[in-house]
């Protein structure tokens, strides 16, 4: 309990004190027991480098799937006008629709 009451004596405080310290040593001595595999790094390395491998291999795959769609979603679009031949430019004749070459007044 943290209490910050006037009334508190130097025996909680000391208790309190006590306590921390006994905390740190048990923490100490447990963290002190620990012991790391002599091949954590290189494991930890491996699996890292597998994860970026798959990343990269996915993020190819979407670009090809992307690309190969918008290719063939072009390709359908453009295949998809009419055969028959199309007036493009309908002016008046005289007019460069006509392929005449206007004359230059003056």
């Amino acid at each position: 309990m943290n209490d910050t009451s006037p009334d508190r004596t130097d025996n909680d405080h000391a208790e309190q004190s006590r306590t921390e310290k006994e905390l740190s040593e048990a923490l100490e001595a447990l963290a002190g027991g620990v012991r790391a595999a002599p091949d954590a790094y290189r494991t930890a390395r491996g699996e890292w480098l597998r994860r970026e491998r798959r990343r990269r291999l996915v993020l190819a795959v979407l670009i090809a799937v992307v690309f190969t769609l918008a290719t063939l979603i072009g390709l359908w679009v453009l295949n998809q006008t009419p055969s028959d031949p199309h007036v493009i430019f309908s002016g008046a004749p005289g007019t460069a629709a006509s392929g005449g070459i206007p004359a230059a007044s003056g």
